[in-house]
């Protein structure tokens, strides 16, 4: 009756039909996704690098860094690179991909979130047991567990979906493979598959949101009985942008993701899966790094060890170098 197929491309939403708007659509998110990626590669690379920074707070802030240079991976390079070449298609197997790691990655970053606020509870809310609630066998065991339940999240979501037929257009109404947009193509009953991610994803994502907020309310009410001065000031100036990011991050996520399929995304949908895809993993290294003297000093301290390995290896070709140049960086650093 449905013609019926397993083997064709999906197509995906262009930005634009006009060959200009195309390209500064694929050189404007290339940029973003570079700065995105340098600076969580930079942060990796900092907290790893300095020994000062193998703390709980440092090891997750880490592991998110690496965790956000990929989640974005997954879908602004495909998309820019069909912007340029200015084609649609992706392989079912590609698409496949997109849809496991998106949702893979989407989920452990909600779960990193979540255990980097109850880092920050313990930190300053109980700070004499900080060292036995946050103890490092407990920060390797629960990254464990939220790549182990990401898997098996994951795949179970991305094999529910799969295994329905696709025999309405292959013309995937978003910028890149998920869930709901998947859905609209089946010819076949997709209300258990609506039901299970409406469930999964509202107990997921609003019991997180409710730890995170319940956590932030007793660091606020601990914070307000510090002394008005630098320390209360720079607990709000990290606290209140990380609500900010996560709270962005949740409802646009859960609007794509529980939103019934019959009704049309549209533009805001495009809108709000762009903002869940990218801006956390844009705004993360801002919020936990830039605000943060211990990482700008870390940085500090690789750059001048940059510059020393490069005027010894200037000096081992022979080329001449600016006397003093590092050790003036150096002492300004200090």
């Amino acid at each position: 009756m449905f013609n019926s197929t397993t083997t064709m491309d999906f197509l995906l939403m262009e930005i634009s039909d006009m060959r200009d708007l195309q390209l500064f659509y694929a050189m404007f998110f290339s940029l973003i996704y570079l700065v995105t990626v340098m600076g969580n590669l930079v942060i990796a690379a900092v907290t790893t690098l300095d020994k000062s920074l193998h703390t709980p707070m440092y090891f997750f802030l880490r592991n998110l860094s690496i965790l956000d240079s990929c989640y974005i991976s997954v879908t602004i390079p495909k998309s820019c690179m069909n912007s340029l070449l200015g084609t649609r298609s992706i392989s079912k197997a590609g698409c496949g991909a997109q849809v496991f790691l998106v949702i893979f990655f989407a989920f452990v970053e909600v779960l990193f979130l979540t255990i980097m606020a109850h880092d920050r509870f313990a930190a300053i809310c109980r700070p004499l047991h900080y060292p036995v609630i946050m103890s490092p066998r407990l920060c390797v065991h629960s990254t464990l567990a939220a790549l182990l339940s990401g898997l098996i999240y994951a795949a179970l979501h991305t094999l529910n979906t799969f295994r329905l037929p696709f025999c309405h257009t292959h013309a995937v109404q978003q910028l890149f493979c998920d869930i709901p947009s998947l859905l609209k193509l089946s010819c076949s009953d997709t209300f258990s598959n609506q039901i299970s991610m409406f469930i999964s994803g509202l107990v997921i994502g609003g019991c997180s949101f409710t730890y995170i907020i319940k956590s932030y309310i007793h660091i606020f009410s601990t914070v307000l009985r510090f002394p008005v001065g630098a320390d209360r000031k720079k607990a709000f100036s990290t606290c209140v942008p990380h609500i900010l990011v996560v709270s962005v991050f949740l409802s646009s996520s859960l609007y794509v993701y529980l939103r019934p399929s019959a009704m049309s995304a549209g533009l805001m949908g495009i809108v709000l899966s762009v903002f869940y895809s990218v801006i956390p993993p844009l705004f993360n290294p801002v919020i936990y790094s830039l605000r943060n003297e211990q990482i700008k000093h870390a940085i500090r301290k690789l750059m001048t060890r940059v510059l020393y390995q490069g005027d010894k290896l200037r000096i081992k070709q022979g080329f001449p170098i600016q006397l003093g140049h590092s050790h003036a960086f150096d002492n300004k650093c200090r």
